[in-house]
């Protein structure tokens, strides 16, 4: 994962909640809304299930109806594991929403290789010149555009800097040796040092990956996965570190059954103060307060420290963002749609309300928040990128990523048997 904002409570309940199945996407296409008036349903799947970004997104629908009167937005929203697993069902059946949340790499290729996905290249060029290249990144493929950003950013430490006082941390800690030291300070202190949605792996994952940016450094992950073989020393020692944590017992009281954005869960667990950390995306502030109470001015941001002796710098930051792609053969109001939310307006009222990062330059100065500020300056000086593994890389290989991590970090698996399981899924996968 991703991302962001989204909590996962399964598919089955997402599904019968939005009463959703196979047949679902009746109003894809384009198609009349069956009265007189020639009206275009556009059906448009995301991920926004929590607040206030479900809200805000819902009126900014209305707001392009509005300027559209011939247009119908029909939103579908799903949290994020419900939206990935309905996802995967689409692409093998063939039929994709009209418009629909993405982030882009190994999973969009696969949809663009299916002939799926709509080229956006010459329909976007005129006004998507405009928006920040890196946000453009992950939608490019073979130099084709396929989706357009709406968000940017990168994962990080979020921390209680009360809790951190109490426990005598002065300042967040740069290296790995440091940040295990903080670790036992927290423990000592009596507080727990982090929260983690272990029932849903893609947190789990976001440790893993950055421990194997820091010892093999970033470029590294492509290459193994371009070399099909993950089983080198850096990558066992990633594991190796992510296990020494673990024995640390640094996570909340029955972690391996929480969920990320419940009200029992990981971000809620950090927003009201029982944690003093958990390593998320730029949308961690939101969500710790749709969950839970929020830290307000107690919230602070930190970057993934540096492993002794291992490759990779500081400065190498591993994230993403989001966008939307379009079905094959989209109608034109469609991309229309990806104008709008692309616009100036949008993306100021996106910055103001939701917290995103802009992916319109102009947009920069609607930025208030200054952990936000503080992710965007990190950002600024990143010397290398890395988007999530379970988008990065093939669907069936960032799955296994997040099961392996997970059963690493549950105590089923050695760091050995994390490489050697990832190595076979990406030896059978390409």
């Amino acid at each position: 994962m991703g991302d962001p904002a989204l909590s996962r409570r399964g598919f089955l309940a997402a599904s019968a909640a939005a009463g959703l199945g196979m047949t679902a996407l009746t109003a894809c296409g384009g198609d009349s809304d069956g009265g007189s008036s020639g009206t275009t349903t556009i059906e448009w799947w995301n991920i926004s299930t929590t607040e206030p970004t479900k809200t805000v997104w819902a009126a900014l629908a209305r707001k392009f109806e509005a300027q559209n009167p011939k247009v119908k937005i029909k939103i579908v929203q799903l949290e994020n594991d419900a939206y990935k697993s309905k996802m995967t069902a689409l692409t093998s059946s063939g039929k994709l929403p009209d418009i629909f949340h993405t982030w882009g790499g190994g999973v969009l290729r696969q949809q663009v290789d299916a002939g799926l996905v709509e080229d956006l290249t010459d329909s976007t060029k005129p006004w998507a010149d405009a928006l920040l290249p890196v946000a453009k990144e992950p939608y490019l493929i073979d130099d084709r555009a396929y989706g357009v950003p709406f968000d940017i950013g990168m994962i990080g430490f979020w921390y209680n800097k009360a809790l951190f006082k109490k426990a005598g941390i002065s300042a967040p800690p740069t290296t790995w040796s440091g940040f295990l030291d903080a670790v036992r300070g927290l423990k000592s202190a009596g507080v727990t040092p982090l929260a983690l949605a272990g029932k849903e792996k893609w947190p789990g994952m976001y440790y893993w990956a950055y421990l194997a940016m820091r010892t093999a450094g970033a470029e590294a992950l492509q290459k193994a996965y371009d070399d099909k073989d993950f089983t080198g020393a850096p990558f066992v020692e990633a594991g190796e570190h992510l296990e020494e944590l673990v024995g640390l017992q640094p996570f909340q009281k029955g972690f391996l059954g929480a969920a990320y954005s419940s009200p029992t869960g990981q971000a809620a667990t950090v927003g009201n103060g029982k944690a003093a950390m958990e390593l998320m995306g730029q949308w961690a502030p939101v969500v710790q307060a749709d969950a839970g109470k929020g830290l307000g001015k107690d919230l602070g941001f930190f970057a993934f420290p540096a492993v002794e002796g291992g490759k990779g710098a500081i400065t190498e930051v591993f994230g993403g963002g989001g966008g939307h792609a379009l079905r094959r053969g989209a109608p034109q109001e469609a991309v229309e749609f990806l104008k709008f939310f692309a616009s100036e307006a949008t993306d100021l009222e996106l910055v103001k309300k939701t917290g995103v990062l802009p992916v319109v330059p102009a947009a920069e100065r609607a930025i208030a928040d200054p952990n936000i500020k503080a992710v965007q300056e990190q950002l600024k000086k990143a010397t290398g990128f890395q988007l999530y593994l379970d988008q990065a890389y093939a669907p069936a290989v960032g799955q296994e990523v997040n099961d392996s991590v997970a059963a690493l970090i549950s105590g089923s698996k050695s760091p050995e048997q994390v490489a050697q399981s990832v190595t076979k899924t990406t030896k059978e996968e390409q």
